[in-house]
């Protein structure tokens, strides 16, 4: 049976979208194939997140993605938007939802670390 597709999507793709990724990858990577995309892309991966992800998890996100546009990704069956309010672009599927993250680039490590496990538990619940 062919797995199903699942996109975060955000603005920028560079840190809420690209955690959920690497934690989906990590924990249901054989149920479901993962993707991550923005309306913009950053030139780099968020690195706090880069370094609380490898940190927490040991997974290398700069190894294994990149920011990328909605555009770059195939057509996929689950949209997961990040809560990025206004600009949150519109892509076909089965299946859609919003989980309402505050982008925490910027913030203490807490704050990252609280981001990311809400992330993780979500993705648990797929």
């Amino acid at each position: 049976m062919e797995k199903k597709k699942v996109a975060f999507v955000c603005v920028h793709n560079s840190c809420r979208s690209q955690i959920a990724e690497a934690l989906g990858k990590h924990f249901a990577g054989d149920k479901y194939d993962f993707y991550s995309a923005g309306t913009e892309t950053k030139p780099a991966i968020n690195q706090d997140a880069v370094r609380l992800v490898k940190e927490i998890y040991g997974i290398d996100m700069e190894k294994t993605q990149y920011s990328k546009l909605i555009s770059d990704i195939p057509s996929v069956d689950i949209v997961i938007t990040m809560g990025c309010n206004v600009q949150c672009p519109y892509l076909p599927c089965e299946h859609r939802e919003d989980w309402g993250l505050d982008d925490p680039t910027g913030k203490s490590d807490d704050e990252f670390i609280k981001v990311i496990k809400i992330i993780e538990s979500k993705v648990k619940e797929l």
